[in-house]
């Protein structure tokens, strides 16, 4: 197993109330994100455990792009990655965003 830690500075806060959210499954080609409001509001922090080893700059270039288009300011994203292709993180990442803007718990 590889561990990944990406932390980055952002624009502005991520959108909505609730607290925490997951999407996706743990399955061969796709991934699992649990997205908590656990930062200061211009941070955004993805940890990465996955048994693809050795794609450390691939994910770099995934999360860049998705930090950029998003602005997740006060997120933390864990990552149970089980293979998936940089097309289904980025649609995971995206599904945790707008799942995690909504107003509840």
């Amino acid at each position: 197993m590889e561990d990944l830690n990406f932390q980055h500075q952002v624009r502005a806060r991520a959108s909505g109330t609730r607290r925490s959210a997951v999407v996706g499954v743990v399955a061969s080609g796709n991934l699992e994100v649990l997205v908590e409001r656990a930062l200061p509001d211009a941070q955004c922090v993805v940890d990465i455990r996955t048994a693809a080893m050795g794609f450390g700059e691939i994910w770099s270039a995934v999360i860049g792009d998705f930090v950029e288009r998003y602005s997740p300011g006060g997120l933390k994203f864990s990552i149970n990655d089980g293979g998936a292709r940089p097309d289904t993180v980025s649609l995971r990442l995206a599904q945790a965003v707008r799942l995690i803007a909504e107003d509840g718990q």
